[in-house]
């Protein structure tokens, strides 16, 4: 049984990059969806596809790397964890790496990055951090 699903995906996701992998596929749920919306926009996958399947729908993440074959995710860390629930406000966000990277937040308006979080004044649960 997975008692954290959002620290499964991002395992996932950091094994294909490590090994190059052009596609990854997780298991699909609203939060990942939204993590995967967040990615997207902010440039560090291609795109992403829900695909059908048994028992549940699996999402299907296409990687980004760079004209060289660089990795575009170089690393990526779970901030807040079922037994600790990290918060922060909108005003307490400061950019990753000066900007290079991103976290990604839960809020009461969905799943976004830092950077709309601080431009909508919006603050929630921390769930990850990745540059």
């Amino acid at each position: 049984m997975m008692t954290d699903p959002i620290a499964d995906m991002l395992t996932r996701i950091r094994n294909a990059v490590r090994i190059e992998r052009a596609t990854v596929e997780i298991p699909s749920s609203k939060v990942k969806r939204g993590v995967a919306d967040v990615l997207k926009r902010e440039g560090f996958i291609w795109d992403w596809r829900e695909v059908e399947s048994e028992p549940v729908a699996k999402l299907q993440l296409e990687l980004k790397y760079g004209p060289n074959g660089e990795r575009l995710i170089r690393n990526i860390r779970r901030v807040s964890s079922p037994g600790k629930r990290v918060y922060s406000r909108s005003v307490r966000l400061r950019p990753i790496l000066g900007g290079l990277g991103i976290s990604i937040l839960s809020t009461s308006s969905g799943v976004v990055s830092d950077r709309e979080a601080r431009q909508r004044k919006l603050g929630g649960e921390v769930l990850c951090e990745l540059w």
